[in-house]
């Protein structure tokens, strides 16, 4: 038996219907299950929930970024998979099964990880300071040879403002390529492209219709292409998507309170996380307060229990979490700003920065609707990389008003839960879809 685990990140049961026609004759065919997500309801969490079938306060991912209290430094979107506590379901699958292989294509920790066959998004980066987009792959020769034929990696479809159905439809291609090459036993496809536009517009918006109808297409073709070759198919998501219109700006707030350390930079502040008596780290629609002077927590609480969009607040649940882990109401979330004149913004705020930025920013997502002329621009900072020169491109909004939909609590309607479909194992939460997808190997 030969099992494909198609992660449709965003789907829930609200956008199933006559916009998703091969999504919705597979659940009505296969059987469909909402749960509870993971807490937070978060991509790199919930995968790493359903990877090793344990809660966050034992696998360690307590959110997509933490801060590193040894380093003194805010870490996003790592890769390696050594981050991961606890035992892999590939690792688990190999003892049991003779022959056992693994191809993990996009899900994320998807570096130096035992799986036989990985690819992940992972730009290069040169000494002269250049980004050149590129992917990584174990074995390490199957990068050249999957772009030699696919072409390469549409890194801009994959986030950004120009994020949309090519990276997704790229992914598809590639675990395509992997099966005809290699025939795993386990192949786990992410596939992404409903968050982007989810997260941009909101779940409400006009154009989210033909967004799934994108998504379909590419879902469906590819379970046609599984079930032609005897492999078993199943479906699941990581979380659905709340409307949101209620941005909150607890660094701001602290900053008034004088818990911030604030660093000039050649005109621009940044945060001195070392020296911070408390600050956030953002993720959607939670966020950890990191207190260093233990004095003020209850301060710190009961400020945070004071402020208007918040709905409760948690205690850390892991060595990497916050103090207090703060969750925002089903209508707000939560950015990383922190400085109060958009003039002194760091460098980095106006670009497409994942992992300098102090928390997670939906507004990459977007082109700034105040520059004049955004594809000039454009235009003009690659002529200028193309000739070796180094500058910013900073086209990214400062306004997260223009932020639609969000996502991190646990606690949601049944038509936001994520879905598992085409499994005859009873779930209830995240952990459990590890224990369903062991049970189709036994």
């Amino acid at each position: 038996m030969r099992l494909a685990v198609i992660n449709i990140v965003g789907l829930s049961k609200s956008l199933l219907g006559d916009d998703a026609p091969g999504i919705t004759a597979f659940a009505e065919k296969h059987g469909l299950q909402t749960y509870v997500p993971a807490f937070p309801a978060l991509t790199t969490t919930a995968q790493s929930s359903i990877l090793t079938g344990t809660p966050p306060p034992q696998h360690g991912i307590v959110a997509n970024g933490w801060y590193d209290r040894e380093s003194a430094e805010v870490r996003f979107w790592k890769q390696s998979n050594h981050i991961v506590h606890g035992e892999k379901i590939w690792d688990t699958l190999r003892k049991s099964v003779p022959g056992f292989t693994c191809a993990k294509l996009f899900w994320w920790y998807n570096m130096h990880s035992t799986a036989d066959f990985t690819i992940t998004p992972r730009p290069l980066y040169p000494a002269d300071g250049s980004k050149h987009f590129d992917i990584h792959t174990e074995p390490m020769a199957m990068r050249d040879e999957i772009k030699a034929d696919l072409g390469p990696f549409p890194f801009p479809a994959f986030w950004g403002p120009a994020a949309g159905i090519a990276s997704s439809e790229w992914i598809a291609a590639s675990a395509k390529w992997v099966e005809e090459k290699h025939s795993p036993t386990l192949s786990l496809v992410y596939l992404p492209h409903l968050d982007y536009c989810l997260q941009k517009d909101g779940p409400a918006a006009p154009n989210i219709p033909a967004e799934v109808r994108a998504i379909d297409r590419v879902v469906s073709d590819l379970i046609h292409f599984y079930e032609s070759r005897g492999v078993r198919v199943m479906l699941l998501s990581e979380y659905g998507i709340s409307p949101v219109n209620k941005p909150l700006h607890l660094n701001r707030i602290f900053r008034e309170k004088g818990w911030l350390s604030i660093k000039n930079e050649l005109g621009r502040e940044t945060l001195d996380y070392g020296n911070c008596k408390a600050f956030a780290v953002a993720d959607h629609q939670i966020a950890h307060i990191y207190i260093k002077d233990s004095s003020i927590e209850n301060e710190v609480r009961t400020l945070l229990e004071g402020t208007p969009g918040i709905a409760e607040i948690r205690p850390q649940n892991h060595p990497r979490s916050g103090d207090l882990i703060a969750v925002a109401e089903p209508d707000a979330w939560f950015t990383y700003y922190y400085w109060t004149e958009d003039a002194k913004a760091p460098d980095y705020a106006r670009t497409i920065d994942i992992h300098r930025k102090p928390g997670y920013d939906p507004c990459e997502l977007f082109i700034d609707p105040a520059i004049p002329f955004p594809k000039a621009k454009i235009a003009k900072f690659l002529l200028k990389k193309k000739l070796g020169i180094r500058g910013l491109l900073e086209v990214i909004p400062l306004d997260p008003t223009l932020v639609k939909g969000s996502h991190g609590r646990d606690q949601v309607p049944d038509s936001e839960k994520p879905v598992l479909i085409g499994s005859a194992h009873s779930i209830a939460k995240a952990e459990d879809v590890h224990a369903a997808i062991l049970r189709e190997f036994s």
